[in-house]
């Protein structure tokens, strides 16, 4: 089958790299023309190597191609999919203009047509955009009519950054919400060899699906640095306890970590929009504003555990590894280090900061802090270390290292470093949750 991907993002890229290696003819089409380049090149335009390794592959077979020109994209296909981004306002709500726009241009190719296809939106949009703003735009500039010449379905993505090739050839679930079912059953079709549940639903449910997932999942964080802020007072390490909780069934291990809060490309623009959609219809979501609340004010957490040890951190020379929201990827997209620096600075503290992938991204929005090029060098002269993200090399990090600091205290923003293994190098180990009485 051949199939259009409209939008050469993260999930425009997985989705299309997915249905090539299930053997379809994909054609990835987006307006970026340097996007297009990279993507016949073989090349992501972020980082994440085991998707870039099969890109290239379906390139060099011809399985899969990027082109600039949408509506002969669409034009093409059997099924295309609706994958642009839809950008965090700063009311919350969602930018839906790079929707209507990608739109408009597949109901200009349907218009055109005279085969049956099955239009998809995966791009991540509030209950009711698709029935009420895309719908509407594809019969208007097609002229043709949902349900009868053309089909209309809402297939929302489950990805992590960082595994998106996994999580798309070995979903969680399988979500389709359709507006009829002869669309439903096609797309259905599509999926059927990959072994995971499927669960059908109508447009609405699908979109909503998705958001109640994410809020959920931001839900466990902010949970988990309660918790783990009111431990770490007590003086009680709140690993055991959030380890020993999680072995309930009901609640479950995954996300019962603390750290310095969520970031990346969904869970904060996700609970937003939630909030923002709900805030429109009369309803205000207390729970979503106190888990956004509670994830604003957590980097202040690794500022104030590092004072305990070292001070004001006023006129002292602090390093901060990790920019990206999360170890593995070179996004920056809500990340906490942004906060966590602007913090620093507003105390008056000397920033210099390391990442192994992402500081040409940060450095366009934080252009006056210093940058290392390496951990070891950005330890180095420190009075201070906040460990930002879980890159696996900054665990190697040794005595070597820590010798070279003014004070060896290293405060792990994202408990993913050894506390004795820092210890037996020669630094002070502040986790997190990690109570005084274990400061030691």
């Amino acid at each position: 089958m051949r199939i259009c991907v409209i939008g050469a993002g993260y999930v425009g890229l997985a989705t299309a790299v997915m249905f090539g290696k299930l053997g379809h003819s994909v054609v990835c089409a987006d307006i970026d023309e340097i996007r297009v380049k990279m993507v016949n090149s073989g090349k992501l335009p972020f980082y994440e190597p085991p998707l870039e390794k099969e890109l290239a592959k379906l390139v060099r077979t011809r399985k899969l191609k990027a082109v600039e020109d949408v509506v002969s994209a669409v034009a093409d296909s059997s099924i295309v999919f609706i994958c642009v981004q839809t950008p965090s306002m700063p009311s919350g709500r969602i930018d839906i203009r790079p929707v209507k726009a990608a739109t408009k241009s597949v109901g200009k190719a349907l218009r055109k047509c005279r085969d049956y296809k099955v239009i998809v939106m995966k791009s991540t949009v509030v209950p009711s955009t698709t029935d009420s703003v895309v719908q509407p735009i594809l019969e208007i500039t097609s002229g043709k009519k949902s349900g009868v010449d053309f089909g209309l379905c809402m297939n929302p993505e489950f990805l992590q950054e960082g595994s998106a090739l996994k999580d798309s050839m070995e979903p969680s679930r399988i979500v389709v919400g359709s507006a009829c079912r002869r669309s439903g059953d096609v797309l259905m079709k599509l999926y059927r060899p990959i072994d995971s549940p499927r669960f059908r639903t109508d447009l609405r449910s699908a979109e909503m699906i998705k958001y109640a997932s994410n809020a959920f999942l931001a839900t466990k964080i902010s949970y988990s640095n309660e918790i783990a802020n009111m431990c770490v007072r007590f003086g009680i390490d709140s690993g055991p306890v959030l380890k020993a909780a999680g072995m309930d069934p009901r609640i479950g291990p995954l996300f019962l970590k603390p750290g310095l809060g969520f970031g990346g490309s969904c869970l904060p623009k996700d609970v937003k929009a939630l909030k923002d959609k709900a805030r429109s219809e009369r309803y205000d979501s207390r729970l979503l504003s106190a888990l956004l609340a509670i994830n604003s004010r957590q980097p202040i957490e690794g500022i104030g555990l590092l004072e305990t040890a070292i001070g004001p951190v006023k006129d002292k020379r602090v390093a901060v590894l990790g920019l990206s929201f999360k170890g593995g990827v070179d996004d920056i997209r809500e990340t906490r280090a942004l906060p966590l620096v602007i913090e620093l600075l507003a105390r008056g503290a000397r920033v210099v900061a390391f990442d192994p992938m992402a500081m040409d991204n940060f450095i366009k929005i934080m252009p006056t802090i210093e940058y290392a090029r390496s951990a070891a060098e950005c330890l180095k002269g420190a009075d201070g270390c906040i460990v930002q993200a879980d890159w696996p090399e900054f665990k190697k990090l040794g005595r070597n290292e820590f010798s070279k600091m003014r004070q060896a205290v290293i405060v792990d923003g994202r408990r993913c470093l050894e506390p004795e293994a820092v210890r037996e190098a020669g630094a002070r180990y502040l986790g997190i949750g990690y109570g005084p009485a274990h400061r030691q």
